[in-house]
């Protein structure tokens, strides 16, 4: 009778199982000793696959990257719809997997997913008319804003015991124990009355870059061509002029 045969190490399998335990357990759980028994093979054969814990971390959190949509960029959506859609996406992500984004939140570094979602956002906005330096910085700050708001909850953050809110010394504070009650619709609530907010700003911003930018150089030029025949329709009419008297 043939033996069971184990399934095939990989990167894929081991960088799931990775994850798994990241996502149970955090990012402390997560040694090459424990994964291999996780796997049920020896610690030395992980090494045929990463050479060290942070390569292998490297690959788990891009996996993570890969979760997020980014199709809205290549659709052609208005900018503004697209930073909504895309930036909705991210949180999820990033809410699925919360011991991730404290690692996630140093930067793309050379993950390819991070890297093909950095290049998507800041050529759509290039191409929609941001300067590539404002696209820069809008990139960074839609980043800060989502990694941000999967770091932590807000509404878990104050005890639900109501004595701890004495009114002489919080006399705004009466209601607070109620928050982690309602957790999610908080945190929720909270992320989008923020990007709403962050998007709302940019469109202004935008419109007003709109109306102090230069004009651009071809219109200028059928400006300059329009002058021109112009100025030589009137020295015509001029030189006309001077014959008929």
């Amino acid at each position: 009778m043939a033996r069971p045969r184990t399934p095939l190490l990989n990167r894929e399998r081991i960088v799931t199982a990775a994850l798994r335990l990241v996502d149970e357990e955090g990012l402390a759980a997560l040694s090459t000793r424990r994964l291999a028994a996780e796997l049920s093979v020896s610690g030395p054969s992980l090494y045929n696959h990463f050479a060290t814990k942070d390569e292998l971390l490297d690959a788990v959190v891009d996996g993570v990257m890969g979760e997020v949509d980014l199709s809205m960029f290549a659709a052609g959506a208005p900018w503004p719809r697209a930073l909504r859609d895309w930036a909705r996406s991210y949180r999820a992500a990033l809410a699925a997997h919360p011991h991730i984004v404290p690692v996630l939140a140093q930067g793309p570094g050379r993950r390819p997913n991070a890297l093909r979602l950095a290049d998507a956002v800041f050529g759509h906005l290039v191409e929609a008319g941001w300067p590539r330096g404002q696209a820069t910085r809008i990139g960074a700050l839609m980043r800060y804003f989502v990694t941000g708001s999967a770091l932590a909850s807000f509404a878990a953050g104050f005890p639900e015991d109501a004595g701890v809110y004495d009114a002489a010394d919080y006399p705004h504070l009466g209601e607070a124990h109620r928050l982690a009650e309602h957790r999610a619709a908080v945190d929720e609530g909270a992320f989008e009355t923020g990007l709403e907010a962050l998007l709302d700003g940019l469109v202004l911003r935008f419109e007003r870059l709109e109306h102090e930018r230069p004009e651009r150089p071809e219109r200028q030029g059928h400006r300059d061509h329009r002058d021109h025949q112009g100025s030589r329709a009137t020295n015509a009419g001029r030189s006309a002029g001077s014959t008929g008297s």
